[in-house]
């Protein structure tokens, strides 16, 4: 094998470590950026959660005071809506944070 060729050889090889270092890098940039979409995401449904369990409180304040109720039961038609709403909430913030751990974990399998 002549020098040329061992060089060519050796350019060729960096090429192929240069493309598969992109290719990885390219990956882990993707990863994080998912993981940035899906923080984001967990946050505005943490808003919405708070929102909503302040109508709920806001709700049960004007049942007692401006409507009279004696009781409330989770079976009260507004206390009802508002407490599946906040419940679809929270199962879906659980759902994006074992979405990120997953990404975490297949992030840190490919280091």
């Amino acid at each position: 094998m002549t020098f040329s060729e061992r060089m060519n050889k050796l350019v060729d090889q960096g090429k192929t470590a240069s493309l598969g270092l992109a290719a990885k890098a390219g990956a882990k940039a993707q990863n994080l950026g998912e993981r940035g979409v899906l923080a984001v995401e967990i946050k505005q449904l943490e808003s919405q959660a708070q929102k909503l369990m302040s109508r709920l409180g806001a709700e049960v304040y004007h049942a007692f005071t401006e409507q009279g109720e004696e009781t409330l039961t989770r079976e009260s038609a507004a206390v009802k809506t508002l407490l599946a709403e906040i419940s679809k909430v929270r199962d879906t913030i659980e759902q994006k944070e074992g979405e990120v751990k997953v990404r975490k974990n297949s992030s840190s399998k490919t280091k």
